[in-house]
């Protein structure tokens, strides 16, 4: 491996504006006087909004304090389904984007569960490194994090074929070349994370997916919660 990184990696959950270099700064105009100004008009009644909305709009308008952006009703936007799998941190749900019927896994993460600032830090940077390593090859694809007043939920890519460590178990065996590949797929993992300035931490069969169920099935690594990103010394 033998690289060497001397910065920190600082990846932002979400972006706001920025100033590019050279840019001048926007300045508000003046403004008008006061014979200027209109008078205001009386005031239109109010639509009335249903519990259902308003709740929406409540829960849209709040900052959680886990993701530090608006909170959001998670079942407006994906369908959850049965349960795929239970961790110590959290439960693993099929889900189905209502927008488009696409088929993803969301993990939930109870706030209960993050009772300290080390906890929460934890939980941003799974998020940072999520949205920093998607698209890498053998890697589980990152959709987003979205937070309510019981949760925090990580969508991510659904690989159907289980995991690799109950595959082994159903196998009992495998020849010498099938196993080669499934650890060249490993060691291609640790070689991207490295590249891109992350250490995984917690390399085992059980983070290891298959992406279908097929025999020659790929594989990809998931389970970020214990990765860091590699700083100076």
């Amino acid at each position: 491996m033998g690289l060497c990184f001397t910065k920190t990696y600082e990846i932002p959950i979400t972006s706001g504006s920025i100033n590019r270099p050279g840019q001048t700064p926007l300045i508000p105009p003046l403004p008008p006087p006061p014979s200027q100004i209109p008078k205001p008009s009386p005031p239109h009644p109010k639509p009335t909004t249903s519990s259902t909305s308003l709740s929406n709009t409540m829960s849209s308008s709040q900052i959680g304090p886990i993701l530090e952006k608006p909170m959001v009703d998670i079942t407006s936007i994906f369908a959850l389904d049965k349960e795929l799998g239970r961790g110590q941190f959290g439960i693993t749900y099929l889900c189905t984007e209502r927008a488009t019927g696409l088929k993803y896994a969301c993990k939930s993460v109870s706030k209960r569960k993050l009772v300290t600032r080390s906890d929460i830090e934890d939980m941003r940077r799974e998020v940072m490194i999520l949205q920093h390593l998607t698209g890498q090859p053998n890697i589980v694809d990152f959709k987003g994090a979205y937070e309510d007043r019981q949760n925090v939920y990580l969508v991510m890519e659904l690989c159907s074929g289980g995991e690799l460590f109950d595959r082994i178990i159903a196998k009992r065996s495998y020849s010498e070349r099938k196993a080669a590949a499934i650890c060249r797929d490993i060691v291609n993992v640790v070689h991207v994370c490295h590249f891109m300035g992350v250490m995984h931490r917690d390399l085992k069969p059980e983070n290891f997916l298959l992406v279908n169920q097929d025999e020659d099935s790929p594989i990809k690594a998931t389970d970020f919660g214990l990765s860091v990103f590699i700083e100076e010394g």
